[in-house]
């Protein structure tokens, strides 16, 4: 969809939370970083849904990693 990765050292505090996003997605991060993906411009609304898109994913995927871990280690009980 033409979104954005994010990249640390902007000193945008946004920009860290949107890099925590992209981490939550590891093979989607290191593959488009490797294929220098998401370093152009936002030009087009679809690449803003895009960028969301992959954020939301990857916050989504980093709250059920901290959730399994809370569960394993006994601090929250599962239904």
């Amino acid at each position: 969809m033409g979104g954005k990765l994010y990249a640390t050292g902007t000193g945008e505090m946004l920009d860290l939370l949107g890099v925590v996003a992209d981490a939550g997605n590891p093979l989607l991060y290191v593959v488009g970083r490797m294929l220098d993906w998401g370093n152009a411009p936002v030009l087009l609304a679809v690449a803003e849904y895009g960028t969301k898109f992959v954020a939301v994913a990857g916050l989504l995927n980093v709250i059920a990693a901290v959730d399994a871990h809370s569960l394993a280690n006994g601090r929250k009980v599962g239904l």
